[in-house]
């Protein structure tokens, strides 16, 4: 009788070992704090989620978009390892960018009350942010789903421009997307009393 070694068909034996784990229940009874529990059911939740990707909440925005100090900024690999651990996908797919800011949330949420200026697209409007603010923009490199998401990391110190929404549950505006973090041009007397950076005659 001729065996196959299982190295041979690695990935055939991978995909009979997900069907098999496809019909077995999850065990969800270990101890962990309720909040982290209620945490994962919501990821779980929203991982599977084929309708329209729900509002955001101040908790999703800090869990995103806020980063504390540990590594440094200027790692190449700073995009990949963030965005793996905080789950940043859009519906099992990698986004095609992301910001990360080193800033507290809650200066972050008063951006919302600052004056509108043009986003970088062109047709929405943003807020601006009035003071410079640290972080990472991440540009998808390659791949389109996750977990084989790959991206490019660039440090920026900048006017973070971002879009708001308000939450009911709360009744104020919340950070809603990134915008940009425009990097400032050399002489701050090109900013006009409005915030909008402009070219001088």
């Amino acid at each position: 009788m001729m065996r196959t070694p299982i190295t041979t068909y690695p990935l055939l034996l991978l995909l009979l070992l997900l069907q098999l784990l496809q019909f077995q229940e999850v065990d969800t009874d270990f101890d962990s704090p309720d909040d982290d529990m209620e945490e994962f059911e919501e990821y779980l939740e929203e991982f599977h989620r084929t309708g329209p990707t729900r509002p955001p909440t101040k908790e999703n925005v800090k869990r995103r978009v806020i980063i504390e100090p540990g590594m440094p900024l200027y790692d190449r690999e700073y995009c990949n390892a963030e965005i793996m651990r905080k789950n940043v996908y859009h519906k099992q797919r990698c986004v095609t960018e992301h910001y990360f800011l080193l800033m507290q949330y809650d200066e972050l949420e008063k951006i919302c009350y600052n004056r509108f200026v043009p986003c970088k697209n062109g047709v929405r409007k943003c807020n601006r942010s009035k003071d410079l603010v640290e972080g990472v923009y991440c540009n998808l490199t390659e791949a389109y789903e996750i977990p084989w998401c790959r991206y490019k990391s660039f440090y920026r110190r900048g006017y973070v421009l971002i879009t708001c929404a308000w939450q009911n549950e709360i009744h104020k505006l919340i950070p809603h997307t990134i915008n940009d973090l425009v990097e400032p041009p050399k002489h701050r007397s090109f900013l006009n009393e409005d915030g909008v950076f402009v070219i001088p005659p």
